[in-house]
């Protein structure tokens, strides 16, 4: 890759297929239409000037010699153009090992989704189970309701019966303290009486 991590151009993919630069140059003038639409890029004039600026900026102060700017043009192929020559080149073992890793991670790839889609099915089937015993349990759970209905009357009338008894616990005790006060003052009549009676006794 180039130093912007994107780009290689003609000779580099050539290198990398181990094939002649003239044989990528065929193959893409055959399927022009084809790799421009999966990431192939012509630089003239000032955009192959900038780029060439950029390039050399990026490696630094060896970037003139390493990357020498081409006379008129210059031809850029991304990661997805490479793959696209890959699926092209006929003469290249290099190729012919990224079509069957291609092929290889399609496979695996078809297989992850196969096994997602029977766990999905086994998921179905259990959320159908689970609605048919939902179903089951509906009438069970509305006399549940209806019972907890019940029971919630009952308590609050228990509620109700409890708040008179307290109030009239609170009467009774009332009560009772004042029967007390009159018992304190028949007990003070009574002592005052027999006093009395025994004054008169010693006369």
């Amino acid at each position: 890759m180039l130093p912007d991590g994107i780009h290689v151009r003609t000779e580099d993919v050539a290198r990398y297929f181990e094939v002649s630069t003239e044989t990528v140059k065929k193959v893409t003038q055959r399927h022009r239409a084809e790799v421009e639409g999966n990431g192939l890029v012509l630089l003239r004039g000032s955009e192959l000037w900038f780029f060439h600026r950029g390039m050399v900026s990026l490696w630094g102060g060896e970037g003139a010699e390493r990357y020498p700017q081409a006379a008129a043009q210059s031809t850029l192929y991304t990661r997805r153009t490479v793959l696209n020559i890959a699926m092209l080149l006929r003469d290249s073992d290099i190729a012919r090992c990224v079509r069957t890793h291609l092929l290889d991670a399609e496979e695996a790839l078809g297989t992850q989704y196969a096994s997602l889609d029977q766990r999905v099915t086994r998921i179905e089937r259990c959320l159908t189970g689970v609605g048919s015993a939902l179903q089951e349990l509906g009438p069970v759970l509305v006399r549940m309701s209806e019972r907890l209905d019940s029971l919630d009357r009952k308590v609050e009338v228990t509620h109700q019966v409890i708040g008179a008894m307290s109030l009239r616990l609170t009467d009774v005790q009332q009560e009772v303290v004042r029967l007390d006060g009159r018992l304190d003052c028949f007990a003070r009549q009574l002592k005052d009486l027999r006093r009395r009676s025994g004054q008169r006794g010693q006369r």
